[in-house]
């Protein structure tokens, strides 16, 4: 705490250089954590060997520390009290999506100690998308704020990464609904990726 403390008071940041690169991994850390994702969802079909430090998800949790990153200037950004409005809530999102993250990744690494091969649908991997999606509205909510700066070029990218990301999560959701059924036409893809765990 000391650390954010000092970082907070330093002139190295100015609030506007700290919003744009808040902005800017909100938005990236997601969209690379989910390459990650289709990219191990590939190495499923392949039949490749699981287990949780493949490079695939290293990619995973690469881009889940970009989020990190961007909770950290979120969180020296509100000890400043230098954002309002949606501003704040964006930065608040990223934050506790960012948290969401870091904890689902714990129990995904715990899930593949105890299981060996995960699936599309675990108790860890829909909390993580849970916080990927939060992660990523924040990282919206941030460049709309600021689509008066160069940032505006980042609004497409972002609204479409906001929805892809909400999709997928409710998909997911929907073959926990209706796993037997739904999952049949998807199982060879993601090998085990219908089995709740």
């Amino acid at each position: 705490m000391k650390l954010i403390s000092r970082l907070s008071n330093s002139t190295f940041a100015k609030s506007t250089t700290l919003i744009s690169f808040t902005s800017i991994l909100a938005v990236l850390g997601p969209v690379i954590t989910v390459s990650g994702g289709f990219w191990d969802a590939i190495s499923h079909l392949l039949r490749e060997p699981e287990f949780f430090w493949t490079t695939q998800h290293i990619t995973v949790y690469f881009g889940v520390s970009l989020v990190s990153c961007a909770a950290i200037l979120g969180i020296i950004l509100l000890i400043r009290k230098s954002v309002r409005g949606s501003l704040n809530t964006g930065i608040k999102l990223v934050i506790i999506g960012s948290g969401i993250q870091l904890i689902s990744g714990f129990g995904d690494s715990l899930s593949h100690d105890i299981f060996g091969i995960d699936g599309l649908i675990s108790w860890s991997h829909q909390p993580l998308e849970f916080g990927l999606v939060l992660a990523s509205l924040g990282g919206l909510l941030i460049i709309k704020n600021r689509e008066h700066t160069k940032l505006k070029l980042l609004l497409p990218f972002s609204i479409i990464s906001f929805i892809f990301f909400t999709t997928w999560l409710a998909f997911n959701l929907a073959l926990i609904l209706g796993h037997v059924i739904q999952c049949i036409p998807v199982y060879e893809i993601f090998s085990s990726g219908c089995a709740i765990l």
